[in-house]
Order: C-alpha cells, then structure tokens, then sequence
C-alpha cells in the first residue's frame, strides 16, 4: 500500500469528499408528509365500492336497531293520524252531512211557505235554519242554512241580522251553486241600497255579476248597478252597465227593454 506522504494533501481530499456528500444530501428532493388524515382518506378511496355499500348499509340497519322504539313510534302516530283523516272524511262528515240535510228539510218547507220566522227557529218539533248552522255550520247543508236565515230575516226586516248571516255564507264552486252565490252577493247589496250606502252596494252588485256570469242573474243586477250608479251621479258608468246587458245579454227579461234606459242615460 502507497502511503501519501503529503498530510496536507490528505486532508483536501478527505474535506472534498465531505463537501460531496453534502451537496448529494441537499440534491435530494424530500417526498410529501404523510398525514394520519390523508392516509385514512387515501385508505377511503381505495377501498371496494360494494364493502363501502355493505358498512352503509350495517350502519342503517344499527341506526334502526337503536332507535326502533322512536321509529316505531313514529310510524304508529303516522298510522293513527291517517285513519283519523280517513274516518272524518269518509264517515264523520257525510254523517254529518246527512243529518243536516234532513234537519233542513222541515225548515226549507216552511220558507217556501213564506212562514220565516218558523224556517229560523224551527217548529217545536223540527229544526230552524239557526239550530242547523249550530250543529251543522261546517256542513255544506249549514252553509247553505246561513244564506237561508240571511233571507229569512231580511224579509222580516231586521236588515243587520240579515246582513250578517248572508256575510257568514262560504262561496262555493260548482255551475249550480253560481245562482246562490251571485244571489247572496245581490242580497247584501240590496240591504246596503235600503240603508243608502250606494259605494258598498256598488261594490256587492259588481260581485254578483261577476259571480253568476249567466244570463239569469247577471243582467239582473247589471240594472241594479246601474240604477245605483245613476243615483250616486255616475251617468257613464250606468251607462256602460246597460250596454253591457244589450251587448252580452240581450234574450234576458233585463235585455228585452234595456235600449229604454239606455236612450234615457243618453239624454242626461
């Protein structure tokens, strides 16, 4: 073995060396940081999709096993509440409304006889309108029994009793109803016209056109508007609800004289 003489020499060689494996150290790149998260993430990604619907699914399965009294609970309070429904409309309210209309029956014969004050209290054996609309108010029969005492005591004149109970009837859809409902609207309106409140009277006649829209009671209170209109000095206005009975309705009883009044609203 050659033994180098020269320590100074030695020693540059062995400091180069050192400096080498610095710069080899340095060079390297370090690789990402492997946190306890991203490692199970990566665990999730790789793991087979059917074992990821096997724990959802045992999951369930424990969420219903420990909560199976509150579920269980639950699904009854649904049960009942559905029969519940069920049973009030299918059974409680046509009972209800069967009666009605049978405890109707006496009273609507008493009013076709023009006895009213008999049609709203009743006969001592049979019921009135106002004994229905107590037990039966929320029936179709009661609502209509509140359209019938209106009548009943607006014939009898006790105009505010009649205003009230004809405010208490419930439009109802359906083309055979649209004569009541137009009728109850003109009825209010008349009362208002008998107090000389001619504006809220305005506003029930427009109402009732509106909600008949027939050939029978649309003109019919077409002419009250009109005549209330021309009354509160509101020529043009009359004016146009004539035309609009000869324009739309002229076969009505209203239509067969209707140019009439309009050559007299002409002339004012």
């Amino acid at each position: 073995m050659v033994r180098n003489e020269n320590p100074e020499n030695e020693k540059a060689v062995v400091e180069a060396a050192s400096g080498d494996a610095q710069t080899t150290k340095a060079t390297v790149k370090r690789g990402p940081k492997v946190t306890k998260r991203g490692a199970k993430k990566e665990a999730e990604q790789q793991e087979d999709p059917e074992v990821k619907i096997e724990t959802a699914i045992s999951n369930t399965e424990q969420y219903i096993i420990d909560h199976s009294k509150q579920l269980l609970a639950l699904l009854g309070a649904l049960v009942l509440a559905a029969g519940i429904f069920l049973a009030v409309k299918y059974v409680y309210l046509p009972n209800r409304a069967e009666k009605a209309g049978a405890a109707m029956f006496v009273a609507e014969q008493h009013f076709a006889a023009n006895d009213y004050q008999t049609a709203l209290n009743g006969d001592g054996f049979n019921a009135g309108f106002l004994e229905v609309i107590d037990k039966y108010g929320s029936t179709p029969q009661g609502n209509i029994a509140k359209h019938y005492a209106g009548i009943c005591y607006l014939r009898s004149g006790d105009l505010d009793a009649a205003a009230q109970y004809l405010a208490k009837y419930k439009q109802t859809k359906g083309v055979p109803n649209r004569i009541i409902n137009a009728q109850n609207y003109g009825l209010q309106g008349d009362i208002h016209v008998q107090k000389g409140e001619y504006e809220k009277a305005v506003s029930l006649y427009s109402k009732a056109v509106e909600a008949g829209n027939n050939s029978l009671t649309s003109p019919q209170y077409l002419k009250k508007l009109a005549l209330v209109y021309d009354r509160l000095g509101r020529s043009a206005d009359a004016l146009k609800a004539l035309e609009r009975i000869a324009d739309e309705y002229p076969m009505s009883i209203e239509g067969r004289d209707v140019e009439k009044y309009i050559g007299a609203e002409q002339q004012k």
